[in-house]
């Protein structure tokens, strides 16, 4: 299998990054680490292997990029206002460089975004937020709120709110999107969500699920038993549904 790793000097987020390749071809699919996850990690979770097959025949080609999350989302010691900021200068990185570089890479015409846990978060929004730039979305396990408190997980920016925290929070922004291109692309794209039974975020997705069926965006919403919260049906998903 093709493995190639890279690393630059992000202008946008003012110092080095680095992100792992898999395949040769394919359908470019754009892999977010879960919370504080790096980019080795859907490596090292055995998600990569799980994907043999569809790697090696060419029909997916993984980008796994890396997570700054200790520098926005799980940052403490930061103001919430400039969580949410730095968080932004990471989508920016993602939009101005990741993609063009697996552009540059691949002439594919279908790139996939995917991620697992607050990668699913990442995936998702990023995907919602620029649906003309993927044509695919597959987000496993996902918190679609991060100002929801549940369980251990609380509002991860302690209650502060402003309109950036608005437009990074999909089931805030989606009741009140009438944008007929933006939804035309996200009607036009193929959405998949999965969630345990017993996940704390169940009732989060239904609600994510309910406001795509009222803007009438079709998608599928797999609920398999248990938590499902971890790499072992992690495993399971990815052949079934990237």
């Amino acid at each position: 299998m093709n493995r190639e790793y890279h690393k630059w000097h992000s202008p946008r987020l003012s110092c080095e990054i680095e992100l792992l390749v898999f395949g040769h071809g394919g359908a470019k699919v754009l892999v977010f680490p879960t919370r504080d996850g790096r980019f080795y990690e859907y490596e090292n979770l055995g998600i990569v292997e799980a994907l043999t097959h569809k790697i090696l025949t060419g029909h997916l080609q993984l980008y796994c990029v890396d997570s700054i999350d200790r520098e926005t989302f799980y940052c403490w010691w930061r103001d919430p206002a400039e969580r949410i900021q730095r968080h932004m200068q990471f989508e920016e990185y993602i939009l101005n460089e990741v993609l063009p570089f697996m552009a540059f890479k691949n002439s594919h015409d279908c790139t996939i975004v995917h991620g697992c846990s607050l990668g699913a978060f990442h995936a998702t929004n990023m995907a919602f937020r620029h649906p003309h730039l993927f044509q695919k979305l597959c987000a496993f396990s996902g918190r679609y709120d991060l100002t929801l408190h549940v369980e251990y997980f609380h509002n991860l920016f302690d209650g502060y709110y402003d309109e950036n925290i608005y437009y990074h929070t999909p089931t805030h922004y989606l009741p009140e999107l009438e944008c007929e291109w933006r939804l035309r692309h996200l009607r036009n794209m193929d959405i998949v969500f999965t969630i345990g039974k017993e996940d704390p975020f169940l009732a989060n997705n239904h609600h994510l699920s309910e406001l795509l069926q009222s803007k009438g965006i079709p998608h599928v919403m797999h609920e398999w038993g248990g938590r499902a919260h971890r790499a072992s049906y992690w495993r399971k998903m990815a052949p079934l549904y990237l």
